[in-house]
Order: C-alpha cells, then structure tokens, then sequence
C-alpha cells in the first residue's frame, strides 16, 4: 500500500491483515516505487493500493511507471472523490478507483475482484476453441488468452482481456454496463459506470476506436463490420 498518511496507511494495513492479506506499506511514490521491484525479484506482490496525492512522485506518475513493467492490479485511492482525479488514475492503468473514506468491506471486495481478474490463466485441458475472426483481421483467441491485430499481437491488461472476451461471446450484440460491472469487476450493487468507459476507452485505443460501439443509455458492442 503506497499512502502517505500513516494513519490511514497502518489502519488499512491492520484491517487487511485480519482479513487474511500480509501488506506492506510505503510512504512516497518513490519509495513505493522502489519497493515494488524490489518485491518483483523475491515475493512478487499480487495488488497495489495507491493513493493519488503522494510526495516526490504523484500516484498516477506512479501507475504509468509501473504499467511500463507489470500488469499487477492496481487500485487508485483519493480523498477528494473527484471524477478527474477518477478518470486520469484509470486512463494511466489502474484497474480501480476508491475514494476515501472507504468502508473495509468494500476494499476486501474490491480487491477480491481484480485478484480474481488477473487469475484468469490460460488452461491446457479441454477442447481448443478456434480463434473468432473479426474484421480487418482482429483475431481473439480465447483458450489461449491471445489477441492479436494484422498478425501482430497485442498487449492487454487482464481487465481489457474480459471486457473484449464478453463482448465477443456475441458480436453485434448489446451488453449492458450493468452486466459488464457484475462479470468483470464482481459488483453487485450499483457503482460508477465511468470506470467501465475508461477501460473501454483504452481498449479501442488498442484494437480501433470503431470495433467497440456505445449504444447509449444501454453499453457496448462489438461490430461485426467496422467502417
């Protein structure tokens, strides 16, 4: 946990550990930066809780620096509540956004749910599913968990990955935000849309803006021709 408030920082801590996690924490962005890789090379670290204002480096400064290297999901704290502050920590690659003051029970399922997202493994039993042909050559794979554009495969995070694999269960298809926010993050009450526009945003920046089409007042689809 990367929050400069040690109060906040040993009560999370104290709080999560009765729950079952072994947290460490760290003060600064940099300092938390640092701790990270160095955790990489000997007990690798399966979340990050970090905040938004932090000393000698920003907590989005942070998000891009370790989404340079990892895809370790990250969750996003702020104070403030405050949509921009929301979408910028989103858009650097945080998987998730909390504002503070948070319930404990809250951040155990949130927490929970990005685990479960990046357990999501590709698995050797089974029949192979064949990869779905999409237009102009988007081919996704989903035994093996591979995407790729014009034979050229691309990288996304664990969350993408589920977004797109749902939406391709159907193309053409309609699927509601509401359903995208319980089968992707887990939620089962109602919760800000917004975080499922920002991940959605970053995924047509990689497979094409017009492959993933808004429906308003209802989610998003998949088209089977994009123009």
């Amino acid at each position: 946990m990367i929050e400069d408030d040690a109060v906040i920082r040993e009560a999370t801590g104290i709080g999560l550990e009765r729950l079952g996690y072994h947290v460490l924490g760290a003060e600064d962005g940099l300092e938390g930066l640092e701790l990270f890789r160095r955790l990489q090379q000997e007990d690798p670290v399966d979340a990050v809780l970090l905040d938004v204002m932090l000393p000698t480096m920003n907590g989005t400064q942070v998000c891009r620096q370790l989404r340079g290297f990892s895809d370790v999901p990250v969750i996003m704290l702020s104070a403030r509540g405050d949509g921009l502050d929301m979408v910028t920590g989103l858009d650097a690659g945080a998987d998730d956004y909390l504002a503070k003051p948070f319930d404990l029970q809250v951040l155990d399922a949130r927490l929970r749910a990005v685990l479960r997202r990046t357990a999501m493994r590709p698995f050797d039993d089974g029949p192979r599913e064949d990869p779905v042909r999409g237009p102009e050559r988007l081919d996704i794979d989903p035994h093996r968990l591979v995407v790729a554009l014009d034979e050229r495969e691309i990288h996304l995070t664990p969350t993408e990955m589920k977004i797109l694999l749902m939406l391709s269960e159907d193309p053409g298809v309609v699927v509601s935000r509401g359903d995208i926010l319980s089968d992707v993050w887990g939620y089962t009450w109602d919760a800000d849309h917004r975080v499922i526009d920002v991940h959605v945003q970053r995924l047509r920046r990689k497979i094409g803006a017009s492959r993933i089409e808004t429906v308003r007042g209802f989610g998003y689809r998949l088209q089977d021709d994009p123009s």
